[in-house]
């Protein structure tokens, strides 16, 4: 190597190779890597134990040679491993949020067992149905568990600031504004904006003071200063633009991301195909009505049946409190406004004085006439029980039965009361496409600590997108939300 390359120093976490900076990965991704395959390994070695003490004898292959135990579990625990890191589930893209990592845990999980069925039916291996089952569903929930854990360590260190990616932000000011809001917003992302090279400037576009800014004309060099390790493109770039970029970042550690000018539009529902070099993005449309439907309601009814009855204890408990309290009604109902504008009635926990509807029109009033997710940081209406019942989201337990009576959905946009849909504009009106719901995007993404517009593009997004997978994650999301309540008032 030429002396000009011999010296290197570094600086801020990039290695400077005759006057040009290389981003280098930090130590934790590296520890983080090793973490997850430790973690897949102990999973599956507790299942392959677990397996083994029931069954207490060697395996036959080919009805006469046998194989002592431990080599068996051993060859096992490394097929399983090889298998995770196939489906490439331990990619440091998936360890933060989204569903990806887990279906690849599972793919590559029904793959391993796939291979390991055609394995005993070629080796004729003498293995009990029942040991097979056990080990293969308490290697999955093993391994799933310990992603879980993995996870929560990540985006707790995202949250205080930590095991971030620095990125740069390249496009309109407008887009570059609304995408570092959003990336602040959401940590468990796994990128921090540090950088942002604006291709066009726009009135009202407001970035942060601490993020660094580079010429349109420098982007290049921008991104290959070493100071970032992803680069965020937004809308403004024309194709020859971004081939160019993607040229210049060839053979570098720096990861290039492209945001989709299809806005709130969820990767399942995005399929590339390229046809003779052209390359096509298909959006598959949402739907609502139908198959999927059908299996919406069907969830609906089973899980809030079972709510319904497991909750039952909780139910009498805040009924008699309520009786207690100030001696007035214990549910409170009012018609709210559902799917496709049908009105239909919600049933809670009443957790304001009785005549609080009396006084609605006041308040809105008095902060400024907008009843459009009309919302007070300290009502005067809620009683000292309501507000108890209110922060742990106890008052929205008895909508189960608004599910029940079809009016509800367990996951969905929030409810709203007539006042509230007469202030919609066009876009507002996609919300009424499906039933809303107990809780949604909105609930589990910050509740009242939200603005009006975050909370309805929360919304839209879950209308575009919705999926029974989708459902399920934010109902255990919004157990964590109960748990650990923020944003509610």
């Amino acid at each position: 190597m030429g002396a000009q390359y011999a010296e290197q120093a570094v600086i801020g976490g990039a290695v400077r190779l005759s006057g040009v900076q290389s981003y280098r990965a930090p130590a934790w991704t590296k520890r983080l890597r090793v973490v997850l395959v430790l973690v897949d390994l102990s999973a599956i070695a507790a299942a392959a134990c677990l397996t083994a003490a029931l069954a207490d004898e060697p395996v036959e292959v080919l009805g006469a040679a046998t194989v002592p135990l431990p080599i068996v579990a051993a060859v096992f625990v490394l097929g399983w491993v090889v298998a995770l890191g196939a489906t490439r589930s331990r990619s440091l893209r998936l360890v933060g949020a989204g569903l990806e990592q887990y279906r690849r845990v599972l793919t590559g999980s029904v793959c391993f067992a796939c291979g390991l069925g055609i394995a005993a039916v070629v080796l004729d291996l003498q293995v009990s149905p029942l040991c097979f089952a056990v080990a293969l569903s308490s290697g999955l929930v093993s391994a799933l568990v310990g992603r879980w854990l993995v996870r929560r360590v990540v985006v707790g260190r995202r949250i205080r600031g930590e095991s971030l990616t620095p990125t740069l932000v390249v496009g309109p000011a407008n887009q570059a504004a609304e995408l570092i809001a959003d990336l602040r917003r959401r940590p468990d992302a796994g990128y921090s904006a540090c950088g942002v090279c604006l291709q066009a400037d726009a009135p009202g576009a407001t970035i942060p003071d601490q993020v660094r800014h580079h010429p349109a004309e420098q982007l290049a060099a921008a991104a290959l200063s070493g100071l970032y390790g992803a680069v965020m493109v937004c809308d403004g770039l024309d194709g020859a633009a971004v081939r160019s970029l993607a040229w210049e970042l060839e053979n570098s550690p720096v990861e290039m991301i492209l945001l989709p000018r299809l806005a709130d539009v969820a990767g399942p529902r995005l399929q590339v195909s390229d046809v003779e070099g052209l390359a096509l993005v298909h959006v598959d449309l949402p739907q609502f009505s139908g198959r999927k439907l059908w299996w919406k309601r069907g969830f609906d009814l089973i899980f809030s049946a079972l709510a319904l009855i497991l909750l039952l204890p909780v139910f009498l408990l805040v009924a008699l409190l309520i009786k207690l309290d100030d001696g007035g009604p214990v549910i409170f109902r009012q018609e709210r406004i559902g799917r496709n504008g049908k009105p239909f009635v919600i049933h809670k926990f009443r957790t304001m004085c009785v005549d609080a509807e009396a006084q609605i029109d006041a308040l809105i009033q008095s902060c400024g006439g907008e009843a459009l997710l009309f919302k007070l940081e300290h009502d005067p209406r809620v009683t000292r029980l309501g507000a108890m019942l209110r922060r742990y989201s106890i008052d929205e337990l008895p909508q189960f039965w608004s599910v029940i009576r079809g009016g509800m959905s367990v996951v969905g946009p929030r409810p709203q009361v007539s006042r509230e849909v007469a202030e919609y504009t066009d876009r507002h009106y996609r919300r009424l496409l499906i039933k809303p719901g107990i809780t949604g995007l909105w609930q589990v993404s910050g509740r009242s600590e939200l603005s009006m517009e975050e909370s309805i593009r929360l919304d839209l997004r879950y209308v575009e997108n919705w999926s029974i997978m989708g459902d399920l994650t934010i109902i255990v999301k919004t157990v964590r939300v109960v748990v650990l309540p923020s944003g509610a008032f």
